[in-house]
């Protein structure tokens, strides 16, 4: 589930860190108002459409372009055909985003009704800026990194806490990579169903020494992945952790994963591995990416909805070129959760 953020709040912020120096009637009239809009937005007692925001945001030296490429850390394809600080440029992004996610996952995430989300991610309406944020945690559960490509942190108080909470996540991936594996074990129904919390239970459980446990429930802990709740140790939340800001760190834990995949197979694990070398025409190499994606996709909402937690699983899942030319880019659904493993 995503997390909950007072988008009222945050968007007050962001419109205040737009605005920079410039007094609230200026900041108005250089929008194209006779009126103090600026003054009604970041009182809260209206807000802009996404349209308006990304032109103040613009004013503030933050283009829309910039803030969606800084966001997927990548030129999304759809820039190439529309521009992002227009309706259709906002219905492009949210679309993006969405991939084939149903419209009432969609609402339930965002709090908002099936109807509202239908009418905002089809173009009948433009979506005001709280709602806007709201649809793009629920699309992408990254909100915080939409936040951080669009102003400073520093200027938006109402989730500095958060995004230090997810900062300390993303190191604790770098420096320990099975952490994340540590945290689906917690969620276990055997786990739970212990009397109590036993040291080096879950070492054995995934393979890990005792001391890489150790290790990995102290920085699970410290940044508030898990809590204590006196006789077990629970997680907070189980979102993936996107790690596309840091691109080293992605890197170094797609390796670590794809290692790990080769450790079982030496081993001769009873997983499943599987390739195939083979030669494809353009056409049908656009075919197998979209169907590989769409695996990853399924694969994904498996899991999202099974229960119980019974067994910690990795799925490694690889597509890729051996002469010149590219695949095109991943989608942000499918790659904001690919370095975490999956229970």
């Amino acid at each position: 589930m995503p997390q909950s953020f007072d988008t009222q709040s945050v968007s007050r912020e962001l419109l205040r860190s737009w605005r920079g120096k410039r007094s609230q009637i200026a900041q108005s009239r250089r929008l194209g108002y006779s009126s103090n809009v600026a003054y009604a937005w970041e009182s809260g007692r209206r807000f802009p459409t996404a349209v308006e925001a990304l032109r103040s945001a613009a004013l503030g030296g933050r283009s829309a372009e910039d803030i969606w490429v800084a966001f997927h850390g990548n030129r999304p394809a759809w820039l190439d055909h529309v521009a992002p600080d227009t309706a259709e440029g906002v219905v492009a992004a949210l679309s993006d985003l969405r991939g084939r996610t149903p419209i009432d996952e969609i609402a339930e995430r965002a709090g908002l009704s099936r109807f509202a989300v239908s009418r905002a991610l089809s173009g009948q309406t433009l979506p005001r800026l709280p709602t806007f944020l709201a649809l793009v945690e629920a699309l992408s559960l990254r909100l915080l990194d939409w936040l951080a490509a669009a102003a400073p942190i520093a200027d938006l108080p109402s989730i500095a806490p958060a995004w230090s909470q997810l900062e300390a996540q993303r190191r604790a991936a770098y420096a320990l990579p099975w952490t994340q594996a540590v945290l689906r074990a917690i969620e276990l129904t055997e786990y739970q169903q212990l009397p109590a919390h036993q040291p080096g239970w879950i070492a054995a459980r995934i393979g890990l020494p005792d001391s890489v446990e150790r290790d990995c429930l102290d920085a699970l802990a410290a940044g508030g992945q898990i809590r204590w709740n006196g006789r077990h140790w629970q997680v907070d939340g189980s979102e993936a952790l996107d790690t596309r800001r840091d691109r080293a760190l992605g890197v170094r834990n797609k390796q670590f994963w794809a290692q790990t995949g080769l450790d079982q197979l030496a081993k001769q694990s009873d997983g499943l591995f599987s390739y195939n070398v083979f030669s494809v025409s353009e056409r049908d190499l656009e075919r197998l990416r979209r169907l590989h994606l769409a695996y990853f996709r399924q694969l994904r909402s498996v899991v999202a909805e099974s229960t119980p937690s019974e067994r910690v699983v990795v799925a490694n899942v690889q597509l890729f070129a051996l002469d010149a030319g590219t695949l095109g880019p991943e989608p942000a659904d499918v790659a904001a959760s690919d370095d975490s493993p999956l229970s």
